[in-house]
Parts: C-alpha cells; sequence; structure tokens
C-alpha cells in the first residue's frame, strides 16, 4: 500500500525488518553521506551483500543516494519511518497515554 508521500509501507516493513539494514540505518543515523566503502567497514559481510541490503533500503525510500565526483554518498531518509510511526504506532498509543494522564490527575485531585 503506497502512503501520500509514495512509500510502500509493505517495502518499508521489509527493509527494516533485517537486522542488517537496521544497522545501515543506524550508521547513516549517526553520521550521514558515507560511501559503500565506509559501510561495508562497519559490517562482516562482502561488499556484494552490503550493497544488496543498500538496495533494498532504496527501494523502500530510506536511504537516498547522492553523487559526489565519483562517489556515492549514502543518505538516511527518516520520513518513510515517521509515516509508519504516524499510520501504525502513534494512533494506538494516544489512546493509552490519555488514559493514563486522566488517570493521574484523577489520582492527584484525591490526594
Amino acid at each position: 500500500m503506497t502512503d501520500d508521500e509514495g512509500f510502500d509501507d509493505a517495502l518499508v516493513f521489509r527493509a527494516l525488518a533485517d537486522p542488517s539494514r537496521r544497522f545501515l540505518l543506524d550508521l547513516l543515523y549517526a553520521r550521514d553521506g558515507r560511501t559503500l566503502t565506509e559501510l561495508e567497514s562497519e559490517l562482516e559481510m562482502t561488499r556484494f551483500g552490503v550493497a544488496k541490503h543498500l538496495r533494498v533500503l532504496e527501494e523502500a525510500g530510506l536511504v537516498v543516494v547522492r553523487r559526489s565526483g565519483r562517489e556515492k554518498l549514502h543518505y538516511l531518509n527518516p520520513v518513510p519511518i515517521r509515516q509508519i510511526h504516524d499510520r501504525w504506532i502513534d494512533k494506538f498509543t494516544e489512546q493509552h497515554v490519555t488514559a493514563l494522564i486522566d488517570l493521574k490527575r484523577a489520582l492527584e485531585e484525591e490526594s
């Protein structure tokens, strides 16, 4: 299912399902604009394996690639994750948080 921004939820969930891909996103969160070589040095897998994981992240819209001369730099795009949060997490937790705040107020008023 594609959302308003054109991101496919299924591709995002699939990309986030793999621990190596989540680790790559963590690396880009810590410092954006890394090359394949930099990212590869952080993982115990082949260059081809890292490139394959990055391709899945790109297809999901979680990583954006920009060329800088001969280098390809990889950047984190947090928008799809935020949209997943807003659609699947936020709306389900709001009710519970509101109920806890109301309970806290009620208990404080009784004191």
